[in-house]
Parts: C-alpha cells; structure tokens; sequence
C-alpha cells in the first residue's frame, strides 16, 4: 500500500491538529505519543512499537488528530495515504477492528495518565522509563533512551530537579548512566521496577 520510509529519532511522525491526510504503519523503532496542552506542557500517553498503526482515528472519523507522534529511536514507517486506507478498510470489513482497537488505545491512555498524575515522581519516571524500554530492543540488556532530563521531567509532569533526583540515586546504584548527549543509558530496568514497586 505504500513504500517504506525512515525517519530519525526526534521526528515528528504526526502533529496534533493536523487533519488525517495520512495513516503510518510502524515497522521498526519507537515513538511516544503526546498530548499537548493549551499552555504548552505535553503529558506522555503511550510509548509505541514495531507493528504499530497511527493516526488511523483521524482519517476515520475525519476530525484533526488529537495527539502527536514522535519518533524516539530510529523508525522505518509505511505513509499510506487516507483514501488508501479507508478503502482498505471497508474493502476487507475492518471497521469494527478499528473500533475496538480505537477503544483499548483510549483506555491505555487513560490507565496511563492516572499513573503519571496520582504516582510519586519516581514511579511515574520509572513507569515510562519502563515503556520506553520495552517498545525498543534491548542489545545486552541495555537501552539507550534518547531524551534529556528536562524532557522526561516534561513528559511526566515533574520538575527537572525530582527527575534529576530520582536519576541520581539510580546512577549511583549503577542502574542507569548518561551519555555526553544527555540521553539515559538504562542498565538494570528490572532494578528500577521492582524499587519503586517496593516502594507503593
């Protein structure tokens, strides 16, 4: 339906606000999904892998899209035009797998935002810290996250400083590390969760 494509990490794969012109099937990589709020801040709402499809509620519903995608590793994606996509969808009677699908994306983003408001700041940095990891493929159980403190403290509605906070105790139990970039190295996730679960 549409040739492959790739895309470095820091794209933006789909802007709030823009119309549905177009659905991206996701191959290889991860993104984070976002949502952005009058006054600027973005709130996490999910973390996506290889096998996933975006932006398909606005083309089908034909309402601007209401959440941005970003690429945070390195993607391949297929761009498949709307009226491609809708055709595929009726021609093979997929709407109702649509649906359902559109339902469970909402009630992750939910269960998700519920985390990141109600949890203290270490859990909600170790919830999507978590997410993070698991979209991408871990290479001798360590995974770089490419994004600042500052843009994981944004992320999860926290200061720079309670992420700063939470990263240093890690570091010094060498459960995670910090590239010349400022990316995350995650060394131990397994570590990370099980502390902060211990910690509830």
């Amino acid at each position: 339906m549409a040739p492959e494509r790739p895309r470095a990490t820091g794209s933006v794969l789909l802007r709030q606000g823009d119309p549905g012109t177009y659905v991206l099937a996701l191959t290889s990589g991860s993104a984070i999904v976002t949502l952005t709020g009058a006054n600027g801040e973005r709130t996490l709402l999910a973390v996506r892998g290889a096998g996933e499809l975006f932006g398909e509620l606005a083309v089908l519903d034909s309402q601007p899209r209401s959440a941005s995608v970003t690429a945070v590793r390195p993607c391949l994606v297929h761009v498949i035009a709307a009226p491609i996509f809708e055709k595929f969808v009726a021609d093979h009677g997929l709407m109702n797998v649509m649906l359902r699908h559109a339902i469970a994306r909402v009630r992750t983003a939910e269960e998700v935002r519920l985390e990141l408001a109600t949890a203290p700041v270490a859990h909600r940095l170790a919830f999507a810290l978590l997410r993070l990891f698991e979209a991408a493929t871990p290479e001798g159980g360590e995974v770089e996250i490419p994004l600042t403190q500052e843009e994981l403290a944004q992320l999860i509605g926290a200061s720079r400083n309670a992420v700063g906070s939470a990263i240093g105790r890690w570091k010094s139990m060498r459960w995670v590390a910090t590239s010349p970039t400022g990316s995350l190295l995650i060394k131990n996730m397994d570590a990370i969760h099980s502390s902060t679960r211990r910690a509830m």
